[in-house]
């Protein structure tokens, strides 16, 4: 037994123009994020370049393998989440769930490995500009990813909810826009901190 729905073919009457509105502004909340970040990125880049002495006294550079595979699997993360969106559209409940908790696997695997990466550092926030910048950078980036997760939840919650997914819910859209920012920031988190401090 299979368990499907029909796409609606056009908006539900007022809800459509309303869902519509609502994107647009998740939209603009994400382009406010971005200037966030771009604030960090350029105060990162600009400390970096003006720095004497960058790195924590005993520190000669990150360990970048582990990080190298976060990203394979955060990145891995956005094909997934596409699937999951596509199996919606084409009315496969059981293929967006299996597809969605797969994205939020491997969104929980990135902040574990994360979180075993901070555990065996050998600097703290408090260690000079470096320590305090990329705490703050990975942090807040790490706080995304969990919100990810987190909305990735309930939209899997709401998912069981019989004929929730049948009208012109745009929560799935919205939770796929917010994941697919979260990797792009990861990415240039990446190459700013990982591979241009072996430069």
């Amino acid at each position: 037994m299979t368990t499907a729905y029909s796409a609606p073919s056009a908006p539900q009457e007022h809800g459509g123009e309303h869902d519509k509105h609502n994107l647009t502004g998740f939209i603009i909340f994400l382009c406010s994020e971005s200037v966030i970040f771009l604030a960090f990125f350029s105060g990162y880049a600009l400390l970096k370049t003006s720095a004497l002495d960058w790195l924590p006294a005993g520190v000669e550079g990150l360990e970048w393998h582990m990080p190298l595979i976060n990203s394979i699997v955060l990145v891995s993360s956005s094909g997934t989440i596409y699937l999951a969106e596509r199996a919606k559209a084409k009315g496969s409940l059981w293929g967006f769930r299996g597809f969605w908790l797969l994205t939020m696997a491997l969104g929980a695997y990135f902040l574990y490995g994360q979180a075993i990466e901070w555990s065996g550092l050998d600097f703290g926030f408090t260690s000079g500009t470096f320590g305090g910048t990329f705490y703050l950078l990975t942090g807040f980036h790490g706080l995304h990813v969990a919100t990810g997760v987190g909305l990735m939840t309930l939209m899997l919650i709401k998912s069981f909810i019989p004929g929730n997914y049948e009208g012109g819910e745009q929560g799935v859209q919205a939770t796929s826009l917010f994941w697919h920012f979260v990797d792009v920031i990861w990415i240039i988190l990446f190459l700013l901190i990982y591979v241009w401090q072996r430069s």
